[in-house]
């Protein structure tokens, strides 16, 4: 039995074709994404027609689109946040549902430590100015001078976490759910509010459903702290961010995901913010082991379903 297996993730195998290889040699047929971006809910339910397994990016995975998918027995998401997905029907629907939680964290801390360096030492402004033919050498601040809260201690938070701690920061992290055996003694373990009015910068690895970052919790900073998000764009209210950098409570920011992608928001007006497209685990190595993991995964369920296994349905699972 062949299985036809759906692309959905907009780059999938972009830089190394071992994951496209090993469904083949499986015996899968894939269906590719042509259009090279996130598809639509209209797109993704064409796109499911007849298929057996997806190898799912972002794109929406609600209940009208997997109940338009009768064929569908597994998907695979390349990388670790579900919140696309409706877990509640898939399981319903005995749709087998699998992520790669541990293959980001290495890349997505190391492009945190990237963003905060570039934030704290001013290279954005510095930039912007002098392509504008402005010689101005602002002073900044080395990781070693900052107070960090790490917002979520999941596998990416842990990592953050430690290598700003081998650049001497100091650490505070904010997770009521983290056991008592993973609370490394050498960081302060506080709630979020009481963290946020002592750190000079805030990180967020946290999966959350709820806006963490609003107006109530911006005024509890330091004049000239710094937010960087790399876990989910509704974390932080929008308003209350652009409020902040006006009145400058926040110096700067760096953003990797957004409210809406691909995103065209006013924060395009700011030169004191960072702003990514969604590419923080996007080195050659982690997107291949991302997806290399993704198609095991994949395969390791579309066998199950084929065998009658009502065990395992939703599998994988990981936080931030």
């Amino acid at each position: 039995m062949r299985w036809r297996v759906a692309v959905g993730s907009s780059s999938f195998a972009a830089e190394n074709d071992s994951p496209l290889r090993r469904l083949g040699d499986a015996g899968a047929d894939i269906v590719p994404n042509v259009l090279g971006r996130r598809l639509t809910e209209d797109e993704i339910i064409g796109h499911l027609e007849g298929v057996d397994g997806l190898l799912a990016g972002l794109e929406p995975l609600n209940r009208h689109v997997l109940e338009s998918a009768p064929k569908l027995k597994a998907i695979a998401r390349v990388g670790i946040g579900m919140d696309n997905v409706d877990l509640e029907a898939a399981e319903e629907l005995g749709i087998r549902v699998s992520n790669t939680p541990d293959e980001p964290a290495a890349a997505v801390a190391e492009m945190t430590l990237a963003a905060l360096l570039s934030l704290a030492r001013g290279i954005v402004v510095a930039n912007s100015d002098l392509h504008a033919g402005r010689w101005n050498k602002g002073i900044g601040r080395s990781i070693a001078e900052l107070c960090v809260l790490i917002v979520g201690y999941g596998r990416i938070g842990a990592e953050v976490a430690a290598l700003l701690k081998r650049f001497g920061a100091k650490i505070l992290v904010a997770d009521p759910f983290v056991e008592d055996s993973r609370r490394i003694p050498d960081y302060a373990w506080v709630q979020l509010d009481e963290g946020l009015r002592v750190v000079d910068a805030v990180t967020l690895h946290a999966n959350a459903t709820g806006v963490l970052l609003s107006k109530d919790q911006f005024s509890l900073m330091k004049d000239g702290a710094l937010v960087l998000n790399s876990a989910r764009g509704h974390l932080i209210d929008e308003d209350a961010l652009i409020d902040a950098l006006g009145t400058g409570k926040i110096r700067g920011a760096w953003l990797d995901v957004f409210w809406e992608e691909p995103y065209h928001g006013r924060l395009l007006a700011h030169d004191n913010v960072l702003l990514t497209p969604h590419i923080s685990t996007y080195t050659r190595g982690c997107r291949r082991t991302m997806e290399c993991a993704a198609v095991e995964n994949l395969l390791r369920d579309l066998d199950k379903a084929r065998e009658g296994s009502r065990e395992g349905r939703i599998a994988g699972r990981g936080d931030q």
